[in-house]
C-alpha cells in the first residue's frame, strides 16, 4: 500500500520533501498557502501575513557548491553568491526535472492537523485545508512533513524600547524593507546586526544622510571572499574540521577571532562581540566595513529610550532628526494548526529529537523539516532531514526509545546552552553527517582511499559539498562521483567572462584549487605551524595531568 504523505509549504523545504517522498515510493501532496513555489526566496513588493519576506537586494550567503541539492548541482555559469531571482530559477529549474509542480496544490492553506483517533494503531493524521475560495476540506494522511520555515512572524519587543510610541518618524521590521530609494538624504538607525541587519545598514547608506547601526552585543564580521577571490565556505574540508575537533573550544575561537581581526580590528571598528566567534552565527558581510570606514555607518551601542526625532543610546549620545528605524530583530516559529501536545514551542524552542521527530508520538508519522540554523546551507540540511524522515516513514529506519530520543534533547540544550548558541544552531557538517549516518549515506572514507583514491582524496581534503552524501546507500547517484571532481570548475566558470592575454597552462587547475583550498583553510585558522604546536601542547597536558 502507497503511504500518503502531506507536505506543509512549498518552499525549498518542501521541494525536497516532495523528492523524497518520490524517491522512497510514498505518494505526496503539497499545500502552498501562495500561488507559487519557493517560500523564503520568493520577493514580492508587498509583505504577506504569515509568510517570509525578503528585500529585492537580498544574494545567499553560501556558495552555490555548498547550498544546492544534493544530486542536482547549480549550472555552471551561474554566480557563486546568487540573488534571490537566480535561486528562484534554480528552484523551478529543480522542480521541473523531478516533476515535482504537480503534486503541489497553490492557494491552499493548512488550517489543522491532528491526530486520528486511532492513531496509536494507524499512526494516521486528519488534515484539514481551506482553499483562496475559502472552501474546506478534510483528508486523511498516513504521514505529515512540516516545511514552514522560522522567517514567517517577526519578533518586534517594542517594549524593550522606552518612548517608541512618541517617535515621529516611520518604523518597521525589516520583513518589510524592500528597497532605500524613499530614504534618500534621511537619518535611519538599523536595530541588529545579524545578516539582514548588516545588509539594510549597508544599502540604506548608499542613499541616506546617515545610518546608524545600533547593537546589543556586537559581532564577527565574516566575509564571503577568502584568499585568491574563492569563496569563503569552499575552503571547509572533512580534514580541517577533524583537526579543529583536536583543539579546546577557546583555543578554537581565539584562532579563528585572531584570523577575523587580520581583515577588521573589531574592537576598532566596535563590532567586538560578547560572545566568541563558534558561540553564534557571523554576520557575513563584505561591504559593511567599508561603510565604516568611510563614516556612512555609525556603529552605536542599545537604544535607551525615544523622544519625539531624537534617538538616546546606552552610551548617553543622542541622535537627532530621525526619519527611520529598522528592527532587524529576528523571528519566532510556531505551528499554529498542531496542537501543543504534538509539538510545543516556548521562547523559541521546541523539543525535537535531532531537530527533526517530536520523540514521544505512539507513531513516528510526523516530522518538522528545515526547523535549523546551521553554519551553512539549510536547502541541504532540509534534503538530508527529508531523506531521513521518509525512510522512518516508509519503515525502513527505525528510531530509539522515547527514553534515548529525550536523553539526546537534553544533552543538545545543555550544549546549546553552554556555548550560548541560538537555539537551534547547528554545525553543517557534523549535523549532516549525523543525519547521513542514520540513512546510510555518510561517506566512506577509508573505502573510497583504497577503491577510488582520486575521489576519496577530493572528498577528504575538498569543499564538504551536499554532493558527498549521494555516493553510496539509499538514493545513490550516479552522477556524485563526476559532480565532486568537477566542482572547482563550476567555481571558476561564472567568472570567466573575459579572454585573458596571458597564454593558459595546457594543464587541469582542479589539484591546485583544492590544495589552496586545504591550506587556506589552516591558514584561515591560524596556520598549519599553530595547529599542529598547539595538538602537541594539548597531548602533552593531557599526558601530564
Amino acid at each position: 500500500m502507497t503511504h500518503r504523505v502531506a507536505v506543509i509549504g512549498g518552499g525549498s523545504s518542501g521541494l525536497a520533501c516532495i523528492k523524497c517522498c518520490l524517491d522512497e515510493g510514498l505518494e505526496p501532496v503539497c499545500f502552498e498557502s501562495s500561488d507559487d513555489i519557493g517560500g523564503l526566496w520568493r520577493f514580492k513588493e508587498n509583505p504577506e501575513p504569515d509568510r517570509a519576506s525578503i528585500y529585492h537586494s537580498l544574494i545567499i550567503n553560501t556558495s552555490k557548491e555548498r547550498m544546492c541539492f544534493s544530486d542536482f548541482p547549480i549550472p555552471a555559469h551561474f554566480p557563486n553568491f546568487m540573488h534571490n531571482s537566480l535561486i528562484m530559477d534554480y528552484f523551478r529549474m529543480y522542480a521541473d526535472h523531478f516533476q515535482l509542480t504537480k503534486h503541489i496544490r497553490f492557494n491552499t492553506k493548512v488550517l489543522q492537523v491532528k491526530q486520528r483517533s486511532d492513531f496509536s494503531h494507524s499512526g494516521q493524521w486528519d488534515v484539514e485545508t481551506e482553499d483562496k475560495d475559502g472552501k474546506k476540506d478534510k483528508h486523511i494522511f498516513d504521514a505529515v512533513l512540516i516545511c514552514i520555515g522560522h522567517h514567517c512572524h517577526p519578533n518586534m519587543p517594542l517594549h524593550d524600547f522606552p518612548g517608541i510610541n512618541t517617535f515621529t518618524g516611520r518604523y518597521f521590521h525589516s520583513r518589510d524593507y524592500k528597497t532605500p530609494e524613499e530614504w534618500r538624504n534621511k537619518k535611519a538607525i538599523v536595530v541588529g546586526i545579524g545578516n539582514s541587519g548588516g545588509d539594510i545598514a549597508v544599502e540604506l547608506s548608499r542613499v541616506t544622510k546617515q545610518v546608524y547601526l545600533s547593537t546589543r552585543r556586537g559581532a564577527w564580521i565574516k566575509y564571503r571572499m577568502s584568499v585568491r577571490g574563492f569563496p569563503l565556505d569552499m575552503l571547509t574540508s572533512r580534514v580541517q574540521s577533524s583537526l579543529l575537533q583536536l583543539l579546546p573550544f577557546g583555543l578554537q575561537c581565539s584562532m579563528a577571532e585572531n584570523q577575523m581581526n587580520q581583515r577588521i580590528d573589531h574592537s576598532l571598528y566596535n563590532l567586538k562581540p560578547k560572545h566568541r566567534f563558534f558561540n553564534q552565527h557571523p554576520t557575513v558581510n563584505d561591504e559593511l566595513p567599508n561603510r565604516i570606514l568611510s563614516g556612512t555607518v555609525m556603529v552605536k551601542p542599545n537604544i535607551r529610550r525615544f523622544q519625539g526625532s531624537s534617538v538616546e543610546f546606552d552610551d548617553g549620545s543622542v541622535v537627532e532628526d530621525i526619519d527611520l528605524v529598522v528592527f532587524a530583530t529576528g523571528y519566532k516559529f510556531s505551528f499554529p494548526f498542531l496542537t501543543s501536545q504534538v509539538v510545543s514551542v516556548s521562547e523559541n524552542k521546541a523539543s525535537l529529537y535531532k531537530y527533526v521527530f517530536p520523540p514521544e508520538l505512539d507513531r513516528p508519522t510526523l516530522a518538522i523539516i528545515g526547523l535549523v540554523q546551521p553554519l551553512g546551507s539549510t536547502i541541504p540540511v532540509s534534503e538530508m532531514q527529508a531523506r531521513w524522515a521518509t525512510r522512518v516513514f516508509k519503515g525502513c529506519v527505525k528510531l530509539p526509545s522515547v527514553s534515548a530520543m529525550l536523553k539526546d534533547i537534553q544533552y543538545k540544550k545543555e550544549t546549546m546552552a553552554k556555548s550560548q548558541r541560538h537555539t537551534i544552531q547547528v554545525d553543517y557538517v557534523a549535523y549532516m553527517d549525523e543525519i547521513a549516518e542514520l540513512v546510510g549515506v555518510k561517506p566512506a572514507l577509508s573505502r573510497l582511499l583504497l577503491t577510488d583514491p582520486r575521489l576519496g582524496l577530493n572528498v577528504m581534503f575538498g569543499p564538504t559539498t551536499p554532493c558527498q552524501y549521494r555516493l553510496r546507500g539509499p538514493g545513490k547517484w550516479a552522477g556524485a562521483r563526476q559532480a565532486i571532481l568537477t566542482q572547482w570548475e563550476r567555481v571558476a566558470k561564472p567568472m570567466q567572462t573575459r579572454i585573458c592575454d596571458e597564454p593558459k597552462a595546457q594543464r587541469s587547475f582542479k589539484w591546485p584549487l583544492i590544495l589552496s583550498s586545504v591550506l587556506s583553510g589552516f591558514l584561515w585558522y591560524g596556520g598549519l605551524k599553530f595547529v599542529g604546536l598547539n595538538i602537541l601542547h594539548v597531548k602533552y597536558r593531557k599526558r601530564t595531568v
